[in-house]
């Protein structure tokens, strides 16, 4: 079976559309990047929000320290 014989145009358009495609993938991967980054930040902001949350909660007195004083 013999090899299908391409033009230089069709070389062309196949190279041409396939820088495209890279293209659109660089762009999906500097979208991804920065989502990446703002879920980081996002979770950073949280979890520091947690901290602070869990420091200014005051423990709850334990049933046995109140019998041991009495």
């Amino acid at each position: 079976m013999p090899y299908p014989r391409y033009t230089k145009a069709d070389l062309e358009q196949v190279v041409s559309v396939q820088l495209e495609n890279l293209n659109a993938i660089h762009d999906l991967l500097s979208i991804m990047k920065h989502q990446n980054e703002l879920i980081t930040n996002a979770n950073k902001k949280l979890k520091d929000e947690i901290e602070d949350f869990k420091n200014k909660i005051k423990p709850y007195p334990k049933e046995h320290s109140r019998q041991k004083s009495s």
